[in-house]
């Protein structure tokens, strides 16, 4: 049973899968991407109190969703990377960090927007804005502390643990707006009740969070491919790729 995990999440199988599979993602990501953005600008009704304004949450929401998801992609890569040492989950880790920053700071930032007209101000120290503004302050910190460290096996150990120690941040993110009296507003996509939003405009949101989790692996796939080739350039079974 494990030479079989092992097996499946070797570096050999990992990169002819990412090949495999990066064309097919991005045909599914211009499907979903293209079906979000003329559902949800076009074809979706405004909203009855904040009119068009609202359209912002086709990519607030997909962000915010990234922004939580990806960290915690990382966090069962460090787990993976501590207990098995899985060369792959260091790499996961990695390339994911960048990424997660990128949708954490547009989440942020297209908060703000469409914070202003609802609040009448750009930032507010809300629980939620503030755990959210952490865990950007995490996926920076995990990238210097992964160029700051030139031991490998130390750097490697250290950015998994600080990975778990910053998970905490995901279900304060999370619940924030349920432990404490919040301006922001609770989640909008529920799975346990009926959802806070329109079927009408619902679809297109979810086509748009599943656009950004298909970018995210594609570029994830992408990076480690990158990096695989480098690593395993002397190996047999990449020159033949090669070849």
């Amino acid at each position: 049973m494990w030479y079989l995990f092992n097996s499946l999440v070797s570096p050999k199988k990992f990169f002819y899968l990412s090949r495999m599979v990066t064309p097919w993602l991005t045909a599914l990501f211009l499907l979903a991407f293209s079906y979000g953005i003329i559902g949800g600008l076009i074809l979706a009704p405004a909203d009855y109190l904040q009119g068009d304004g609202f359209r912002i949450l086709y990519i607030h929401a997909p962000c915010a969703f990234l922004s939580l998801f990806i960290y915690a992609v990382m966090a069962a890569a460090a787990v993976a990377a501590i207990v098995w040492r899985l060369k792959l989950a260091f790499l996961v880790i990695r390339h994911s960090a960048p990424i997660g920053a990128g949708f954490t700071f547009l989440s942020l930032v297209t908060g703000s927007l469409w914070g202003k007209p609802m609040w009448g101000t750009w930032w507010i120290w809300d629980a939620r804005l503030t755990s959210e503004l952490i865990l950007l302050f995490l996926y920076l910190g995990i990238m210097l502390l992964q160029s700051a460290l030139a031991q490998k096996r130390s750097r490697e150990r250290s950015v998994a643990i600080l990975v778990l120690a910053g998970f905490v941040d995901i279900p304060i993110i999370h619940y924030s707006v349920y432990w404490w009296n919040t301006l922001h507003q609770g989640a909008t996509i529920k799975v346990f009740s009926p959802s806070s939003i329109d079927s009408s405009m619902l679809s297109p949101l979810l086509a748009m969070i599943a656009a950004f989790l298909i970018y995210y692996a594609i570029v994830l796939f992408l990076r480690m491919g990158y990096e695989l080739t480098a690593l395993e350039s002397n190996h047999h079974w990449l020159k033949e790729q090669r070849s």
